[in-house]
């Protein structure tokens, strides 16, 4: 089902919105992503370039010679990975802003995969607002709790 949905950065300059026509999302563990990242695997939807709209243009890296990645210079949030001579590109799940809506469905880069990360259920859970310290930092510097 075709969706409009909006997402951007974590400090607001970047912002976009896009057509989405499904839920299917996959991660990415290829050493560029997990570099570009500092993460183990990035999570993205794929989407026709003409889906996206930026409101600002977002900052880009040319992160190897066939392929450049938008993110924001202020606040450093990755937003995606593109090849230039592509009609498709991919959209980070975390900056839409509500990304509960997508579902892996694959994994790429397989040959880099930590598989230690990959099924993480049995781990113990820890709440943000639960993190005493956490909280009480929050309350001190803003009196709340971010979202």
């Amino acid at each position: 089902m075709m969706a409009a949905m909006t997402g951007g950065c974590q400090c607001g300059r970047i912002r976009y919105s896009a057509e989405i026509a499904s839920d299917e999302a996959y991660l990415c563990h290829c050493r560029m992503c997990q570099r570009a990242t500092g993460g183990v695997s990035i999570a993205f939807v794929n989407l026709p370039k003409a889906a996206v709209a930026w409101e600002r243009e977002p900052d880009w890296y040319h992160s190897s010679p066939i392929a450049r990645r938008p993110f924001c210079a202020r606040c450093g949030s990755p937003l995606g990975f593109e090849y230039p001579d592509s009609d498709k590109c991919d959209l980070t799940v975390g900056s839409f802003d509500d990304p509960s809506r997508f579902r892996p469905t694959s994994h790429f880069g397989a040959e880099s995969m930590h598989e230690a990360w990959i099924d993480t259920r049995d781990l113990p859970r820890y709440r943000s607002d639960q993190h005493d310290a956490l909280t009480e930092r929050w309350m001190k510097a803003v009196g709340k709790l971010p979202d």
